[in-house]
């Protein structure tokens, strides 16, 4: 991996898939890659793998719905690491509960981790990405952003509130020249829960097209060509699903 740029990005929950795949990918073109994750030991394969190719990441502890912790984060990143040239916020919350199972706290857990948590990261990188009159901050959504579904009234509001918070931002962000993008996964990704989840509802795997899954690394690349775009012709919402996709 090229070292020789010392461009910061930060990814938002940086989890085991996708989070971990956009950080690589990050890294791969010399950006020194910021990971925040609330359980923050579990960054540390991450971290040496990311190492061991070549490249520099470092761990953080982040609560992404606590606002003294985000704000404490970026500052920490800004004066100690560098200048955050690219935010992604890639938080999940993805859960299935029918309407009349859906309780007041996980509906209220749901919209903090989805919704709320994009807020307080999108307006922290803003804070500092607007004064330099540069950035991207690119959101991950999902089907449900644009699409409810039954059994997903907490994450499809939550995910669509996420949606509509991404596109304000563009609106008011882009002629200072901060490119914000939402990225809709109309998809199953390759991970270890979406296989899980089809053995539980007895999907036969063998079944399914080659390539019938998005593949982690393919989210990525998606993110890093947005982060490429010329000014002149920027993507807000971009969606990518695998070609046998029924949409």
């Amino acid at each position: 991996m090229s070292s020789t740029a010392e461009k910061v990005a930060l990814i938002v929950g940086a989890g085991d898939y996708i989070g971990s795949a956009i950080a690589k990918r990050f890294a791969q073109e010399g950006y020194l890659v910021c990971l925040g994750r609330r359980k923050v030991e579990k960054l540390q394969p991450l971290v040496d793998e990311i190492s061991e190719l070549g490249g520099k990441a470092k761990a953080f502890a982040l609560d992404a719905r606590d606002e003294a912790n985000v704000e404490h984060v970026f500052a920490e990143i800004e004066s100690t690491v560098g200048e955050i040239d690219v935010m992604i916020f890639n938080v999940g919350a993805n859960v299935q509960f029918p309407i009349l199972e859906t309780t007041s706290r996980v509906f209220h857990k749901v919209w903090e981790m989805a919704c709320f948590a994009g807020f307080l990261n999108g307006r922290e990188a803003a804070k500092y990405m607007v004064p330099r009159k540069r950035g991207s901050i690119f959101f991950t959504g999902a089907t449900a952003s644009v699409k409810g579904n039954a059994g997903f009234g907490a994450f499809s509001s939550a995910k669509a509130g996420l949606r509509s918070l991404a596109q304000a931002m563009a609106r008011e962000l882009g002629p200072k020249n901060i490119h914000v993008a939402h990225l809709v996964i109309d998809a199953g990704v390759d991970t270890e829960w979406v296989h899980q989840l089809m053995k539980e509802r007895g999907i036969d795997e063998s079944s399914l097209p080659e390539d019938g899954l998005m593949k982690p690394e393919s989210v990525a690349q998606a993110y890093w060509q947005l982060h490429q775009q010329s000014r002149d012709a920027w993507t807000f919402e971009l969606d990518i699903r695998p070609y046998a996709e029924k949409w």
